[in-house]
């Protein structure tokens, strides 16, 4: 199943769902990575080191450094990796809002992390964007 490409769906039915706990991100490099043995919820190696989205408080016990003290909102309409311009809305939504936003997307949904403080809000004005969504059509 490939997931939905069509803009004005993705909006109206994307259901922001704040998860629980916080999210911190770390890099490191690739020996350190194998000899600590975590799990991260999301992993990407650069160039520079491995990129780790990890829960603050297993950062916090193996000792890591970190940064982007977050919560993540994941979209709950599992949308396709070829859809254009649906992160776009959404960033730029947020934004205007005055909310910075690390966006990741996986292969059944977007996950947002956003600042621990404007979590709510995000959550509210991405409520808000559904609803509106909704309305025009």
């Amino acid at each position: 199943m490939d997931g939905e490409r069509n803009l004005g769906k993705l909006i109206g039915a994307m259901m922001p769902e704040l998860r629980e706990g916080e999210f911190v991100f770390c890099t490191l490099s690739p020996e350190r990575y194998e000899e600590l043995g975590i799990q991260p919820v999301g992993l990407f190696r650069e160039e520079e080191g491995i990129t780790l989205i990890l829960q603050r408080d297993i950062a916090e016990g193996a000792g890591l450094a970190y940064v982007y003290e977050s919560c993540m909102i994941t979209l709950s309409v599992h949308s396709s990796l070829e859809a254009v311009g649906f992160l776009a809305v959404i960033t730029q939504t947020l934004a205007e809002a005055g909310i910075s936003v690390n966006p990741v997307s996986a292969y059944y949904h977007d996950h947002l992390f956003v600042p621990v403080d404007k979590a709510e809000l995000a959550l509210e004005v991405l409520n808000r964007l559904v609803i509106e969504a909704g309305q025009e059509r």
